[in-house]
């Protein structure tokens, strides 16, 4: 059995609308057993049957890793998606029941550090409610810095202030308001970690800023996973498999291998555990990458893709798979 396939039969409890854009969904096993448990940062895969297609998307767990009775997602909504997000807030509703992969955590605290200063942006804020219960129960030290675009779009920032009122700052983007990142970094006591999670230019400012200022590199921890972009349809040929694949417009690679009937291993299916990466044996064509785990000379020289997230267009692909 692949990493990441694992699987736990739930049923829907709740779900509540947080704001215009953001829905939470509570699940609970549907043997009536307890949730294995999971450390603050982890996520799990989420199983969606929409009609013909398979959609399996990663989401942040947020509720309280001691609670092994039931676990709590929160997802955006995303117009411009390839419908995941919409199927979860369109379709779900309390009573269903679905599927769940084992949790995976790729944003661990690093329980050396003296103290914890996180950085998040918009939904970014989910892994961080998890860790912040996490921390809150050992008296762990924590400094928590959250950009949103409105007051009536910040998620949970009520939750957050009305617990941790010393410890949580808030940054309105219609305000003007903004994270003084430098003068923030400056002032930390040695021994601290940095945590970052929201939009891919949020998370590379704050990377390019620490490694600016010397922070060294196992000090400071990202997660954004990248969700599927839609593109071309294309073939790719399986040599382990014998198969000849087809790719929809609106399928990723992975799902597209998976469909097919062939093992392929994965942890985050977001382009940023390495898990699928895959050796390419033959091409014709131009890779298009999307994820973080390549390095630019494996791009360059077209030996390497991650099916989950990257795609391709051109006459001939061969994987080794």
């Amino acid at each position: 059995m692949s990493a990441g396939t694992e699987k736990i039969a739930v049923t829907v409890t709740d779900v509540v609308e947080v704001n215009d854009l953001v829905k939470r969904f509570r699940f609970v096993r549907t043997d009536g057993g307890p949730l294995p448990t999971f450390s603050g940062g982890a996520h799990t895969v989420v199983e969606m049957k929409d009609g013909d297609i398979t959609r399996l998307n990663p989401y942040s767990l947020m509720s309280d890793p001691r609670d092994q009775s039931a676990y709590t997602i929160s997802v955006r909504r995303d117009e411009e998606g390839r419908g995941g997000s919409l199927f979860m807030h369109r379709t779900v509703k309390p009573g269903d029941k679905m599927v769940l992969n084992y949790p995976v955590n790729l944003f661990s605290l690093d329980l050396r550090a003296k103290k914890h200063l996180m950085l998040a942006g918009g939904i970014g804020i989910t892994p961080f409610l998890a860790q912040i219960k996490q921390l809150s129960a050992t008296n762990g030290r924590f400094e928590l810095h959250y950009s949103v675009r409105t007051k009536a779009l910040g998620s949970y920032v009520d939750e957050l202030t009305g617990k941790h009122p010393e410890h949580v700052h808030i940054y309105y983007d219609d305000q003007k308001q903004a994270i003084d990142l430098e003068h923030l970094l400056d002032g930390q006591p040695l021994g601290t970690h940095v945590y970052v999670c929201g939009p891919k230019g949020m998370i590379n400012w704050v990377l390019d800023t620490t490694k600016r200022l010397g922070w060294p590199d196992e000090a400071v921890h990202s997660e954004e996973f990248l969700a599927p972009q839609s593109g071309k349809p294309f073939e790719v040929y399986l040599a382990q498999s014998k198969k000849t694949v087809k790719v929809g417009e609106h399928q990723s690679l992975l799902e597209a291998i998976e469909a097919a009937g062939v093992d392929a291993p994965y942890l985050c299916r977001g382009g940023a555990c390495g898990q699928c990466e895959t050796d390419v044996l033959e091409h014709d064509g131009t890779f298009i990458h999307r994820d973080h785990w390549l390095e630019d000379d494996q791009r360059k020289g077209c030996g390497k893709i991650m099916p989950c997230v990257s795609r391709f267009e051109g006459k001939k692909l061969v994987l080794d798979r």
